[in-house]
C-alpha cells in the first residue's frame, strides 16, 4: 500500500469517529433534563390544574362544601388518601350528614388500613341512609377480605341484595355471597 492510500484511510477513520463523537453529543445537549409539559399527559395535566383551582378556591372559601367534596374527589382520584381524608373531613364538618362523602372518606380509611374507622364510616352512611348501598358494599369488603369476618360479610351483603335485587353490583355480591356460605371455615347456620 502506498503511504498516501494509508493516510487517508488513517484520516477517514478519525473523522468519522470524530463526527460520530460530536454527533452522540450534540443529541445528549439538546434532550431536556425535565420532561416538556407536553410530555406530561394531559388528564393529569387537566387534574393537576383542577386540583390547584379546588385548592385555591377552599384557601379563599373555607365553608364552600362543595369545593371541599370535589378537592377530596381529585384526592381520591389521584391516590392521596390523607389529603382526600381531611376534605372530605372538612366537608362532614360543614354537613356530617352526607351518605356518599362518609362512604368516599371510608374508602380512603380502607385503603390506609384503617379498617376501624372505614367500618365507622360505613356504619354512619347506612344509618342515615338505610338504603345506600355503596356503604354496604364497602362494609362488605372489609368484613370479607381485610377482616376475614365472614359471617358480617354475609348478613352486610344479604342487606345489600335485599335493598335491590338487580342493581349492577348484585351479580357479584351474589357470586361473592355463594363463595362464603360454601367456605369451610364459616359456621353454618341453622336452617
Amino acid at each position: 500500500m502506498k503511504k498516501e492510500t494509508i493516510l487517508f484511510v488513517a484520516l477517514a477513520l478519525a473523522a468519522g469517529i470524530l463526527i460520530g463523537v460530536i454527533v452522540t453529543n450534540s443529541k445528549k445537549d439538546s434532550s431536556p433534563a425535565v420532561p416538556a409539559v407536553s410530555q406530561v399527559p394531559v388528564p393529569l395535566l387537566k387534574q393537576q390544574q383542577q386540583t390547584a383551582i379546588l385548592e385555591g378556591i377552599v384557601a379563599r372559601e373555607p365553608d364552600n362544601r362543595n369545593a371541599w367534596i370535589k378537592l377530596g374527589h381529585d384526592y381520591f382520584d389521584s391516590d392521596q388518601p390523607m389529603k382526600a381524608i381531611e376534605a372530605y373531613a372538612r366537608a362532614l364538618e360543614l354537613n356530617g350528614n352526607d351518605p356518599n362523602v362518609l362512604t368516599d372518606q371510608g374508602v380512603m380509611y380502607r385503603r390506609l388500613g384503617w379498617f376501624d374507622k372505614a367500618i365507622n364510616n360505613f356504619e354512619k352512611a347506612n344509618k342515615i341512609d338505610n338504603n345506600h348501598q355503596q356503604s354496604l358494599y364497602n362494609l362488605g369488603i372489609v368484613y370479607r377480605y381485610d377482616l376475614q369476618d365472614f359471617a358480617k360479610a354475609i348478613a352486610t351483603w344479604e342487606r345489600f341484595i335485599a335493598i335491590n335485587p338487580s342493581s349492577s353490583g348484585a351479580e357479584q355480591i351474589r357470586s361473592e355471597l355463594e363463595l362464603l356460605k360454601k367456605h369451610p371455615e364459616i359456621p353454618k347456620q341453622p336452617q
